[in-house]
């Protein structure tokens, strides 16, 4: 289970970017409000509150930011409502391609995202068409300078962990949904600083594409991510 480590690189890049421009404050103060909404405004009880706050204080997010969005999401204040759906479809050359989104209008979204893979070659698919390619499980990243796989597998004994790859200079483990806070935890134990831990959608197989056509499927795949409501776009290019 190795895949999509390159558009994985890519993307790491273009969100310090995002980052550094505060773009990255509209992702994440949407998220904040979907995860107050469906658990709750107490990060104690509610673990994917409590992750994305920690990303919030990694992107230098201003706590008022953040307060007024868990107070929309849990109904305090009031604010646009978001819903989180989930497109499937293919990309050009056939690659397989998820796109998580956060949008307060569904038909706006699938009609801009219906325009993007159709001007670029590729094909917004019902559900169900690509989605069995894939599963969601938990990704965990720390940088590879700071440990070895022999160590992280010692670390993580207890754990499902489905996969353990290197990404550039970063170690990913994949993992049980289930386990990822547990396993964000052992890490961040052992004295290993985790650089992101998150819900990813994983292909079960990867395809390889030349050069050329690999070039146009990563122009595909960015322009895609750069559509407001998308949150996080996943393939199962090699």
């Amino acid at each position: 289970m190795s895949g999509h480590s390159k558009w994985a690189t890519i993307k790491r890049k273009k969100a310090k970017e995002d980052a550094k421009r505060g773009k990255i404050f509209t992702t994440v103060i949407k998220e904040i409000t979907i995860a107050a909404r469906a658990g709750g405004g107490d990060p104690a009880g509610n673990p994917r509150l409590r992750t994305l706050l920690e990303k919030a204080k990694e992107v230098n997010m201003p706590i008022e930011n953040t307060i007024r969005a868990i107070k929309r999401g849990t109904g305090e204040l009031p604010g646009t409502s978001y819903e989180a759906v989930t497109y499937e479809g293919y990309a050009p050359h056939s690659l397989a391609v998820m796109v998580d989104t956060l949008t307060d209008n569904r038909n706006r979204t699938v009609a801009e995202l219906r325009h993007i893979f159709s001007s670029k070659g590729g094909n917004l698919a019902e559900t169900g068409a690509v989605g069995w390619m894939f599963a969601k499980l938990g990704v965990v990243r720390v940088p590879a300078a700071q440990t070895s796989e022999d160590h992280l597998l010692e670390l993580l004994m207890d754990y499902d962990i489905a996969d353990i790859r290197q990404e550039d200079e970063l170690f990913a483990i994949v993992c049980d949904a289930k386990s990822l806070e547990q396993v964000k935890n052992t890490l961040q134990k052992a004295n290993l600083n985790v650089e992101s831990a998150d819900l990813e959608w994983i292909p079960s197989t990867t395809t390889q594409l030349s050069q050329e056509q690999e070039q146009s499927v990563l122009d595909f795949l960015d322009l895609l991510e750069n559509h407001d409501d998308v949150q996080n776009v996943y393939t199962n290019l090699a």
